[in-house]
């Protein structure tokens, strides 16, 4: 990706369509006959094909594997891409008597929790302990274009009350050492023991930005800008936005639908800042009411605001009326039940089902995705969730059907290669 210095403000000035996008995709290496863990990381990446090693990466975990696309405009050149890497490095594997998986968090207990000895990684092992030595997490990593640092800031407020839905979206972690967690998303929650991991706070500047991370590392609960694991954030790499709060997804049609959301949401973003109303519209009244009155008593939807607070219909929220530990709380619910229950409505501070949200999210960006192409592919791709589930409730399915992890595991490494 490191064309992605090329996203610059000419991509701004043509709108949505030109907004540029990368992908970086993380994958477990497992053993097929066991599902543990393989520490074949390396291995397989050096005997990958010349084009796909260069678009390769070492992780922190050694039966881990990270791979990335170039800087795309067009989200079918995403697709082609991680078909590609994904094919060549599953044969590869395959040589390494491994599966390639991707898939959010470790399944299956991890017996090799080693570290790579690459000075960076061990800085980290000694500097945090046992917490760099929990099981391999792999996640879905979005870079949008933006190389205004200001916009770029504001862009990432502007998101907070629509990333925990993607978060929903992508949950892909429903099992660990053997066992269902209760959790669409535990990589979410093993991850939240890093001090630098969590919602993107509210800044409004760069310069806001700029002081928060240099406080982070400062205070040692960071080693480097790359040690800053907001759910989005300023790529310390590239000028981009990074989102960074999704699960690996297993099916390529599932990172290209999460990729394609995430650009219209940037997209959205900017032209709402450019044209003074940075804010989130409230649903009408009339619209709370009618989902209240459809739900049995005892399913009616919790209060998360202040007593006493109140907001009138179609008022307009700043980022910044958003209180973190409401926000976090939204993330926890979206990790918790990935689609499949009922989602903080961060805009009301109320509980609304997972899927009316997802509507407003796609309500709210469908101009950007129009104007990118991407309106059918999007339609289509969440038509299709709402049908077969999320990926943690696809994993739960395979396990209620077959008792077999190891089941679970070559059923995903399956689909991981398919076109």
């Amino acid at each position: 990706m490191t064309s992605m210095i090329t996203a610059g403000s000419a991509a701004r000035r043509a709108g949505p369509r030109a907004l540029t996008v990368g992908v970086e995709e993380e994958f477990l290496l497992v053993d097929p006959v066991t599902g543990r863990n393989l520490p074949v990381g390396d291995q397989v990446r050096d005997a990958l094909p010349a084009e796909v090693r260069a678009n390769s990466r070492s992780e922190f975990r050694p039966s881990m594997i990270e791979l990335v696309t170039g800087v795309c405009t067009d989200v079918e050149d995403v697709r082609g891409q991680l078909v590609a890497a994904r094919f060549a490095t599953a044969g590869v594997a395959r040589s390494a008597d491994a599966r390639l998986v991707a898939i959010g968090a470790t399944p299956v207990a991890e017996a090799d929790r080693g570290i790579p000895a690459v000075p960076r990684f061990q800085a980290i092992t000694d500097r945090f302990g046992p917490v760099a030595r929990d099981p391999a997490v792999c996640g879905q990593h979005v870079h949008v274009g933006v190389d205004d640092r200001d916009l770029a800031v504001r862009v990432c407020d502007w998101l907070r009350p629509w990333l925990p839905v993607i978060h929903a979206l992508t949950g892909n972690s429903p099992l660990f050492e053997g066992a269902d967690t209760g959790y669409a998303s535990w990589r979410s929650a093993q991850l939240l023991r890093w001090p630098g991991m969590g919602p993107t706070p509210h800044f409004g500047s760069a310069r806001e930005y700029d002081r928060t991370v240099a406080d982070l590392i400062a205070t040692g609960a960071a080693l480097d800008q790359g040690m800053i694991f907001w759910y989005a954030r300023l790529s310390p790499t590239y000028p981009t936005v990074e989102v960074r709060v999704g699960d690996a997804c297993t099916d390529v049609d599932d990172a290209v639908l999460v990729t394609a959301l995430i650009r219209a949401a940037v997209a959205t973003a900017i032209a709402e800042i450019e044209s003074g109303t940075p804010a989130i519209p409230l649903p009408r009244q009339e619209e709370q009411q009618q989902e209240e009155e459809q739900r049995p008593d005892e399913q009616q939807p919790g209060e998360l605001r202040q007593p006493g607070e109140q907001h009138q219909p179609g008022e307009l929220r700043r980022p910044g009326d958003l209180r973190d530990s409401v926000v976090a709380a939204a993330h926890w619910r979206a990790a918790r039940d990935g689609c499949s229950g009922d989602l903080a409505d961060l805009r009301t501070a109320r509980l609304r089902p997972a899927w009316q949200l997802i509507g407003d999210l796609f309500t709210t960006v469908e101009p950007a995705l129009r104007a990118s192409g991407d309106l059918d592919l999007v339609t289509a791709g969440l038509d299709r969730v709402r049908r077969t589930g999320d990926g943690a409730t696809r994993q739960r399915a395979i396990l209620a059907s077959t008792g077999d992890i190891r089941a679970v595991l070559a059923t995903l490494a399956a689909w991981t290669c398919a076109a």
